[in-house]
C-alpha cells in the first residue's frame, strides 16, 4: 500500500514537468488548421512566418472591404458629403441601413463599412469614388496591382458579395492589409471596437464583428467575412512587444474554427519568432567586390535559429534558414566613391576659403602700411617747406 502511494505521489509530482515539456513542444511546432488557406506575416517586414495554400485562389467575402477602404481613403476626400442612391439602399447582406437620399460623409461610410461590414456603405463609396460599382472595381484592381504590388487578386465589387470572378489569395490579402495599416486613418478605423452611429433611420452603437478585438488586448484590428461560397474568412492584426503580426484565414467551415485557427497562429508566432536587424552601412564581401546596406534592415526569424547570409555577385543579400529556405532578400549597394568633380569642387572651396582668409588678413596690413607711409611722406614735405622758407 505504502509503495503504491509513493508511486502515485511521484507521478503527481512529475506531472507538471511532463505538461510543461509537452506545452513547450506544441509551442514550437506549426499549428494544424481547419481553414482551407491561411498565412501569417510580420506586419513590418512582410516576412512569411506560416503559410497553408497561401497562393490558392479563394473567395474573400467581406475581407474585400479592407481593399475598398484603403483605396477610398487614399484617392478621395474623407470630408466629402455623399448622397445615398437607390441601388445602395437596396444592397443585400449586412448593412448600416442607409436611406435613399441620405447624406453621409465619406469617412462615416468607411467606418460603417469596416466596423459593421455595411454592404450598402460599400456601394455608396464605390459610386462616389468611381461613378459606378463596375468602374470602382476596375479602378481598385489597378490600384492594388500598381500601389500594393499584388498580381493574384481580381475584385468585382466593393463589398465581397459572391461573384465567381471575385477572387484573391491569403498572401495577397495579407499584403493588402499590411499596406493598409500603414495609413493612420485606416489603422484607427480598423482598430475601432465601438462607434456611436446616428443615421437617418438607425441610431445605435456599432460594435466590431471581430470578437477577438473585444476579448484580447493584443489584437489591434480585424475584419470578418462570410458568404456560403467562401466559408468563414478572417483578417487579424496583433502586436506583442516589438512583433506585429497579420493573420489571414480563408474558408473555415465554422466561425469558431476561423477564430481558433487565428489564435493558434498568433500564439505560435509570438512564442517562436523575433526580429533582428542589420545596421545601415554594414559592409559585405562577394568575391573581390564589397557591398553595403543602404538602409537599416529588419528581418524576422525563429528564436535562436541560426540565420545564414549569402551575397550574390550582383550584391543581393539573402538571409536563409538552416534548411536553405530564404527568409528575406535585400539589394545592397557598392560603397560610394567620391566623384572627381566633387573632390575638385571641394578643393576649390577650400582654396577659396583659404584665399579669402589670406585676403582679409593681408589687406588691413597693407592699408596700415600705406597710411604710415603717407604720414611719413607728409611730415617730410612739411620739413622741406620750412627749409626753403
Amino acid at each position: 500500500m505504502i509503495k503504491r502511494l509513493l508511486i502515485l505521489t511521484t507521478i503527481i509530482a512529475l506531472n507538471p514537468l511532463f505538461m510543461t515539456v509537452s506545452d513547450a513542444e506544441s509551442d514550437s511546432s506549426e499549428p494544424s488548421l481547419a481553414s482551407e488557406a491561411a498565412v501569417m506575416i510580420d506586419a513590418e517586414t512582410g516576412d512569411i512566418l506560416y503559410e497553408k495554400n497561401a497562393n490558392a485562389p479563394m473567395y474573400p467575402a467581406s475581407l474585400t472591404k479592407i481593399a475598398t477602404a484603403i483605396f477610398a481613403i487614399e484617392t478621395a476626400d474623407l470630408d466629402d458629403t455623399v448622397t445615398v442612391s437607390e441601388k445602395a439602399r437596396n444592397t443585400g447582406g449586412s448593412s448600416v441601413y442607409l436611406e435613399e437620399g441620405e447624406q453621409v460623409t465619406l469617412k462615416k461610410l468607411i467606418q460603417g463599412l469596416l466596423i459593421n461590414s455595411g454592404n450598402d456603405a460599400g456601394v455608396v463609396i464605390a459610386e462616389h469614388v468611381s461613378g459606378s460599382v463596375g468602374q470602382f472595381a476596375s479602378d481598385m484592381n489597378e490600384y492594388l496591382q500598381k500601389r500594393v504590388g499584388i498580381q493574384n487578386t481580381h475584385f468585382e465589387n466593393p463589398h465581397g458579395l459572391f461573384d465567381s470572378d471575385h477572387m484573391t489569395t491569403a498572401e495577397d490579402m495579407a499584403k493588402i492589409t499590411q499596406y493598409a495599416i500603414r495609413n493612420e486613418t485606416f489603422r484607427d478605423i480598423f482598430g475601432t471596437i465601438e462607434l456611436e452611429w446616428n443615421g437617418e433611420s438607425w441610431d445605435t452603437t456599432l460594435v466590431s464583428h471581430h470578437k477577438l478585438m473585444r476579448q484580447e488586448p493584443d489584437i489591434t484590428g480585424g475584419k470578418t467575412g462570410f458568404v456560403d461560397q467562401s466559408g468563414h474568412t478572417l483578417a487579424t492584426t496583433a502586436q506583442k512587444d516589438d512583433l506585429n503580426l497579420i493573420v489571414i484565414t480563408l474558408n473555415a467551415k465554422l466561425k469558431k474554427a476561423s477564430y481558433e485557427d487565428t489564435i493558434d497562429l498568433l500564439d505560435y508566432g509570438f512564442a517562436n519568432f523575433e526580429q533582428s536587424a542589420i545596421d545601415k552601412g554594414t559592409i559585405f564581401e562577394a568575391g573581390n567586390e564589397k557591398y553595403k546596406t543602404a538602409h537599416h534592415l529588419t528581418y524576422t526569424h525563429k528564436i535562436n535559429e541560426e540565420v545564414h547570409q549569402d551575397i550574390s555577385d550582383e550584391g543581393v543579400l539573402k538571409l536563409r534558414k538552416q534548411n536553405g529556405e530564404v527568409i528575406s532578400s535585400f539589394q545592397l549597394e557598392k560603397p560610394g566613391k567620391k566623384k572627381v568633380s566633387e573632390t575638385t569642387e571641394n578643393d576649390v572651396k577650400e582654396d577659396s576659403i583659404l584665399g579669402s582668409t589670406l585676403f582679409m588678413t593681408v589687406i588691413p596690413i597693407i592699408v596700415v602700411m600705406i597710411g604710415i607711409i603717407g604720414v611719413v611722406y607728409r611730415r617730410k614735405r612739411k620739413q622741406e617747406k620750412r627749409i626753403f622758407t
